[in-house]
């Protein structure tokens, strides 16, 4: 993996991402409005052929505008002209340690491996929702990229700059601020904002450089996008699954798989941030019914039952419980005891993703909690105590009636705070 040097960065995006698009095209890319005169465009062609906004014609440099609160020190040298042959994203494979040379080597040697592509996967939490971000090279991933993406210049040049691509779906959920600015983890800068384009289907929903990658704690080269070409990927997928460690996830990308996950195949999360100490390295199956199966002896590290004030006996992940008495305390030692019902408490540890999606939910390492469910439903100001609310933020848990859609009943541990 090439690490190179910094450069300056372009692109001011509106505020568009809020007021929606007008039109969705698979394939799409959006490039906003600045103040050089670019246009916005939802075209596909005009995307992977022109390089949407001040960009030149496909593969050519393009001079942009900077972007105001855009850091240098996250940028990576710009890719240049695209002189590859696109690739497809077939098996996408995330190990919990550095993929080494050697192992490397022997996987794009095996039979039915067209390209292989070493990169870092890794997770953030955002409002609840566990995203698979991809820390990349951009000279070189974007050949993985769907549809006309790979001879875009724009959108990689943006990404070496140090801004954020994300798939549009994706985009919409999250809480960028006026200037299109959006907090991943509280340890590192906001992160700015550059393309919404469509993602690699079931691998990753957002990608930035590696200098991001870095910053936010990523395992260097613990992943690999794999082109099996003309081969099926049925035919690396078990001698690839044989060669590496036995925890680490191996999942096919290719339209069959597409349609659903593949309940034998072990999936991985290395969750970043404030977070990582509390989680780990978490590796699951998925099950049905929108549920998953942990890895056994995770759960019998990281998830316990304690008694706990007001509730009673919860079943939570193990670090929340120092900082989950404190705020229950301090609740209670403020008259406000009452606030919290016992009844319409709906739980902490449930291993699930966000329904009707694919995506994590905090709630499946155990380090969110759920309380006066029928006063607080999603969208809702909620009836929630404010003061019993700022009692959770000061004790490090973010809450839901922040977000941009609200979900009131919704607390989760965003720090590890250690009472004295």
């Amino acid at each position: 993996m090439r690490r190179p040097g910094p450069t300056a960065g372009p692109f001011r995006g509106p505020a568009a991402i809020r007021a929606g698009l007008a039109a969705s095209v698979v394939g799409a890319v959006f490039l906003a409005a600045c103040s050089a005169g670019t246009t916005a465009t939802d075209d596909p062609q005009a995307a992977g052929t022109e390089g949407g906004g001040s960009g030149g014609a496909a593969g050519q440099p393009s001079a942009q505008p900077s972007v105001a609160g855009l850091d240098p020190a996250y940028a990576v040298e710009p890719p240049g002209r695209f002189k590859s042959l696109p690739r497809t994203a077939d098996i996408v494979v995330q190990a919990q340690d550095t993929i080494d040379e050697e192992t490397l080597a022997a996987i794009e040697r095996m039979k039915g491996v067209e390209a292989v592509e070493q990169l870092s996967l890794l997770q953030v939490s955002v409002e609840n929702r566990v995203l698979n971000l991809a820390a990349v090279d951009p000279a070189t991933y974007r050949r993985y990229a769907p549809g006309e993406l790979p001879q875009n210049q724009e959108v990689w040049d943006r990404i070496a700059a140090g801004e954020l691509a994300v798939g549009k779906a994706v985009a919409k959920r999250l809480p960028f601020d006026d200037d299109d600015f959006v907090e991943l983890t509280t340890e590192v800068p906001k992160i700015h904002l550059g393309v919404m384009a469509p993602q690699i289907t079931n691998a990753v929903d957002a990608v930035v450089n590696e200098k991001w990658g870095e910053a936010l704690g990523a395992t260097p080269g613990n992943a690999l996008l794999i082109s099996t070409g003309l081969a099926a990927p049925d035919v690396v997928v078990e001698p690839l699954t044989e060669m590496l460690p036995k925890d680490t996830s191996v999942e096919r990308l290719d339209a069959v798989a597409r349609y659903g996950l593949d309940p034998d195949a072990v999936q991985t999360a290395q969750v970043v941030g404030s977070l990582a100490e509390a989680i780990g390295v978490f590796t699951y199956r998925p099950i049905g019914g929108g549920r998953i199966a942990p890895d056994p002896a995770w759960v019998r590290a990281n998830i316990s039952t304690q008694p706990v004030p007001i509730l009673g006996s919860v079943t939570c992940n193990n670090a929340i419980f120092p900082q989950l008495r404190a705020a229950l305390e301090e609740i209670v030692q403020r008259g406000l005891a009452d606030e919290i019902n016992p009844d319409e408490y709906a739980g902490c540890y449930y291993p699930r993703f966000i329904a009707g999606t694919t995506t994590l939910s905090n709630h499946s390492f155990g380090t969110a909690l759920d309380f006066n469910v029928p006063g607080n439903l999603r969208g809702t100001v909620g009836e929630m105590d404010r003061t019993v609310v700022s009692i959770f933020k000061k004790w490090g848990f973010a809450w839901g009636g922040d977000w941009s859609y609200t979900d009131p009943m919704h607390f989760e541990m965003a720090r590890i705070v250690r009472p004295g």
